[in-house]
């Protein structure tokens, strides 16, 4: 049984403030926390159902993070998903480390995407077509978000994230392409992508704000055939990766390795 205490931390982990205070974030679900065992992130505590601890026993007891179990009832109580009756770690936030584009790799960078489920489902992006980094404005919505670590669907785990001033970082990066998406530029399959560097997403409403605009040289659009307004930013993200894919832009060495 949870102790009041405990309850009370994880869900005050719920909340962004509590999280950047704590230096810690939840990771939910069955598939989620499985996956999560095997990564490089540190565990400091794991609540699960009996059931959970049953199936996975023999590399549960071999863990050094404190472990504690919990009804499905609890679970639900402590948690953010609306059903989880299987397991609920917490797990200590990695710093905000400096990224950028190394050679010929295309990274992703987020100007103010406020939405969870957005940032969450374009980390999966990136992971599917093998990009391994995204830049972010300090304004786009919390990397630990319980929304966004949801949305992801584990990929969390394998791509990184760095936070920053951004119209500071792409004036630093200027030597290599940016790229960015809008309503009017060059026709996104007449691009000749390759060599790598930056591609930008805007924001869920207003696009690419002004002071980033400026630093962007390579303005790209997805042409529209219909009669949509716009594109929801993460289905962009995932047109944009699948063409930076076909074109040649995107160097995955995981998959030059699997095909040698």
């Amino acid at each position: 049984m949870l102790s009041k205490n405990t309850l009370k931390y994880l869900n005050a982990l719920h909340l962004k403030k509590y999280r950047q205070q704590h230096g810690a974030f939840l990771v939910e679900g069955q598939k989620s926390v499985l996956e999560l065992l095997a990564a490089h992130f540190d565990i400091e505590l794991l609540v699960v159902s009996e059931l959970f601890y049953k199936e996975n026993k023999p590399v549960l007891d071999k863990q050094p993070f404190r472990l504690e179990i919990a009804t499905p009832a609890e679970l639900a109580r402590a948690g953010t998903l609306q059903t989880n009756d299987a397991a609920l770690a917490v797990v200590r936030t990695k710093p905000n480390d400096f990224l950028c584009a190394d050679a010929n790799e295309y990274v992703l960078v987020l100007d103010d995407v406020r939405d969870p489920g957005n940032l969450g489902t374009i980390i999966r992006i990136a992971d599917w077509y093998g990009i391994t980094k995204i830049i972010c404005s300090d304004s786009t919505t919390d990397w630990y978000n319980p929304k966004v670590v949801a949305a992801s669907k584990g990929s969390f785990l394998r791509v990184r994230g760095y936070y920053c001033d951004l119209p500071v970082y792409l004036e630093q990066q200027r030597a290599q392409p940016i790229y960015g998406t809008f309503m009017k530029g060059q026709d996104i399959h007449q691009v000749a992508f390759g060599g790598g560097g930056y591609v930008v997403m805007g924001n869920e409403s207003n696009g690419i704000g002004q002071a980033v605009e400026k630093l962007i040289n390579n303005k790209i659009t997805i042409p529209r055939f219909g009669g949509a307004e716009s594109l929801n930013v993460a289905i962009a993200a995932a047109i944009v990766c699948d063409n930076l894919r076909r074109m040649g832009g995107v160097s995955s060495k995981k998959h030059e390795a699997e095909n040698e």
